[in-house]
């Protein structure tokens, strides 16, 4: 049985709101040929019921691949317990600039984030890293596990460009006792990212 957008849109018009455009439910409909109207109304419930991220990246139909590791926090130890190459391992570092928003800065795990020039990328005064409780409740996974998709709260999403020589990166795979690869491409296409310059050798 099909499903026409009109009866997509009143679904789910109730629900999302313009401020959400980029939250991942509506990348998957959008992914399936949907393309939902947006009304006025909250996210808050929304964000309360992230997808489980093994499921998103199933439903999206993207090429992904777990490892399980033993847990760790930072990108040096996961990149020592993998064997990985640190520069593929990125960080995933949320962030809330000084009008309110948030925002996901990745960038590699031997490099260290520049947020002056992340500032300048997202047209704001200025950005602060969140600490480990807040990054949590923002994105919806424990520091050391944050992936570069799905997150519990719609953010921007700012890529270091030399990520972009990768065909693949590794990633928090939503605990600290996983590592996710994911296609370069499929992140941006997934978070609508921007890249940039943004980290510092």
């Amino acid at each position: 049985m099909s499903i026409s957008n009109d009866v997509v849109s009143l679904l789910v018009e109730r629900i999302w709101d313009s401020s959400a455009l980029s939250h991942p439910r509506i990348e998957l409909l959008k992914l399936k040929g949907f393309t939902p109207r947006i009304n006025a109304g909250t996210t808050a419930r929304m964000e309360e019921e992230v997808v489980d991220l093994e499921t998103y990246l199933k439903e999206a139909g993207v090429w992904h691949r777990f490892a399980d590791k033993p847990e760790t926090i930072h990108t040096a130890d996961a990149s020592r317990a993998t064997g990985i190459e640190l520069s593929r391992i990125t960080k995933n570092l949320v962030c809330k600039t000084s009008d309110g928003h948030y925002a996901l800065l990745v960038v590699p795990g031997n490099r260290r984030v520049n947020l002056q020039r992340a500032a300048q990328v997202l047209n704001t005064r200025n950005i602060q890293l969140l600490g480990f409780n807040e990054a949590e409740a923002i994105s919806g996974y424990p520091p050391g596990g944050t992936p570069s998709v799905n997150h519990k709260t719609a953010m921007s999403v700012v890529i270091e460009k030399d990520l972009l020589g990768n065909e693949t990166i590794f990633c928090g795979g939503g605990s600290r006792d996983r590592i996710l690869e994911l296609r370069t491409e499929d992140v941006l296409r997934l978070t609508h990212a921007v890249a940039a310059d943004i980290s510092d050798k």
